[in-house]
């Protein structure tokens, strides 16, 4: 059995966590395979709003196994408050949740150096969650990072006690107070709590599944356009985004890689500093905003809004291999008269390029646009695709004839149920 795949297309906040709750039937695992506590999965069913950010979207199924992949950051303490949060549920998560004993730990130290970091950046920030995302994962390139599975070792604390050391000589190069006795203990206290969870190789239990013909689906956070490699670069998260990232975030082979579900907006958003062509800075973008409660469920911030970028969204699925398209959010749109979409760029010398520059945030680039009729309709009923207006037929088929990729799925509303399978 292939493992099929679910990652964002854009800058991150394209709706995930509803499309893996929602597919999470169809199968028996569904794995993270990037990321940390930056993430924030946002789920909706039976009138309740669930924000996940560590945890894999299939936890609410108790038949499901949900792995925590090797590719992953995993902060102990907002875990712990993750679990602790989802109690009402009566799900006894340490039966149907593993965790890779290879997962990079993120220690209160890492989050005071990305603040550090950020700080001393000043009007030049990336615009970082400050969850110490990207000091982790330095760490594990730098071979100094501290693994899930140290924690069962007997000599956890003096080797976490030597990073942390490390990490403070960094803090003396910065004018940045900090009190670090005050966040270590519910630090330890978390690591405690996560040693009442199944820790494993989970290379070996994900191959087993694929082996016994179990269903796989890899989830991944954020978006490809904030890949490491392959993104906006510096506007980037730390981690590989994209298909690619599935393999080595969960130690599968490429040949068993499946389906790959590529998620966008209807529009596009993004959180923080950054190039974004199509942005919009008057009332259409407000309005977009406002309409589509865009703001971050991990960090509360304002998102940027835009009209649709199809070189943008062409790059990503060329990149990742993707299969099927799924458009979210399309009932957002419903209050316009007409929609733009951008269908290319015009460069500083006049010609147009369908290729996302090398550094599109230096390189001026103007959005060629193409204008379509909106739809004003309340979409929040639609059931099927024959329910939907014209424009909106016109809008979806417009978006396939420019990428060569079929829309498999029309999101028009927030509720798991609020979903058209074409």
């Amino acid at each position: 059995m292939k493992v099929d795949v679910l990652l964002g297309l854009q800058w991150g906040d394209e709706g995930k966590g509803k499309v893996v709750d929602y597919l999470a039937p169809k199968y028996n695992v569904v794995a993270r395979f990037q990321g940390g506590p930056n993430a924030g999965h946002t789920l909706e069913f039976d009138g309740h709003k669930h924000v996940l950010h560590q945890i894999p979207s299939g936890i609410f199924r108790e038949q499901i196994l949900n792995i925590i992949g090797n590719g992953v950051v995993l902060d102990p303490v907002i875990f712990k408050k993750e679990i602790e949060g989802l109690s009402k549920f009566n799900i006894d998560f340490t039966k149907n949740l593993f965790i890779s004993k290879k997962t990079q730990l993120i220690l209160p130290s890492h989050k005071l150096l990305d603040a550090a970091y950020e700080h001393s950046k000043g009007k030049d920030k990336i615009g970082s969650t400050l969850k110490g995302i990207g000091p982790s994962y330095q760490d594990k390139i730098a071979r100094n990072g501290l693994r899930v599975g140290d924690i069962l070792a007997p000599g956890f604390e003096d080797r976490y006690r030597n990073l942390v050391n490390k990490h403070e000589r960094i803090l003396q190069h910065y004018d940045f107070e900090y009190d670090l006795n005050q966040v270590e203990k519910p630090f330890f206290e978390a690591v405690e709590f996560l040693k009442n969870f199944t820790l494993v190789n989970s290379e070996y239990k994900i191959n087993e599944c694929i082996r016994s013909n179990q269903t796989v689906l890899a989830e991944g956070a954020q978006g490809s356009l904030l890949d490491i490699d392959f993104g906006s670069y510096p506007y980037v998260t730390s981690s590989n985004t994209m298909t690619a990232g599935a393999c080595t975030g969960l130690g599968v082979a490429p040949k068993n890689i499946g389906e790959v579900f590529g998620i966008f907006k209807a529009y596009c958003t993004r959180v923080g500093g950054g190039p974004f062509p199509t942005e919009l800075f008057d009332s259409t973008g407000a309005a977009i905003q406002k309409e589509g409660n865009e703001f971050g469920a991990t960090t509360g911030r304002p998102r940027r809004c835009g009209w649709l970028d199809i070189p943008a969204l062409n790059y990503a699925i060329m990149i990742n291999g993707v299969t099927q398209l799924f458009m979210m959010k399309a009932d957002v749109l419903s209050f316009l008269d007409e929609i733009k979409v951008c269908t290319a760029y015009k460069l500083k010398d006049g010609t147009l390029t369908q290729e996302m520059p090398f550094q599109l945030l230096d390189e001026e680039v103007e959005p060629v646009y193409e204008t379509l009729p909106g739809w004003k309709k309340d979409l929040t009923k639609v059931k099927s695709y024959g329910d939907m207006p014209d424009q909106l037929k016109q809008y979806i088929e417009f978006i396939e004839s420019k990428t060569n990729t079929p829309i498999k799925i029309v999101s028009v509303g927030p509720d798991r149920t609020q979903t058209v399978i074409r």
